[in-house]
C-alpha cells in the first residue's frame, strides 16, 4: 500500500506532465474541480482541471466536485508513473471516474 505523501507526489508529477503539455490542454475547454479519493487510505486531494493543467492540489475530499477519481493508492501511483494503464484499470473496475459524459470525452483528450 502506497503512503499518503506517495500519492500527494503522484498527483503532483501528475499536475507537471500536465504542465508540460499545457499548449495541447489549452485547445480543451474544460474548467472543472476534480477530486482524487483515495480508498484504501481514507484520504482525498482536491484541485481544478483548467486549461489542461492541474491547479491548486490541496489535501482534502471535495464533495461538490464536478469530477471525481476514486482508486486505491496502488493504483493511483502505478497509473501515474506510467505503470498500469487507465483504460485496463477501468475495464478491470479497480479505478473509477465519475464525472460528465461530455467531460469524460475531454479528459480523454489529456490522458
Amino acid at each position: 500500500m502506497a503512503s499518503v505523501d506517495e500519492c500527494r507526489q503522484a498527483m503532483h508529477e501528475l499536475a507537471a506532465r500536465l504542465d508540460d503539455n499545457a499548449e495541447a490542454g489549452k485547445k480543451i475547454d474544460l474548467d472543472r474541480t476534480l477530486a482524487a479519493r483515495i480508498t484504501d487510505l481514507q484520504v482525498a486531494f482536491h484541485c481544478r482541471l483548467t486549461g489542461g493543467r492541474l491547479v491548486d492540489i490541496t489535501d482534502g475530499d471535495d464533495p461538490k466536485a464536478k469530477i471525481a477519481l476514486i482508486t486505491n493508492s496502488d493504483d493511483l501511483v502505478a497509473m501515474i508513473a506510467g505503470r498500469e494503464d487507465i483504460t485496463r484499470l477501468l475495464a478491470a473496475r479497480r479505478i473509477s471516474i465519475r464525472a460528465n459524459p461530455f467531460d469524460l470525452l475531454k479528459l480523454r483528450k489529456l490522458l
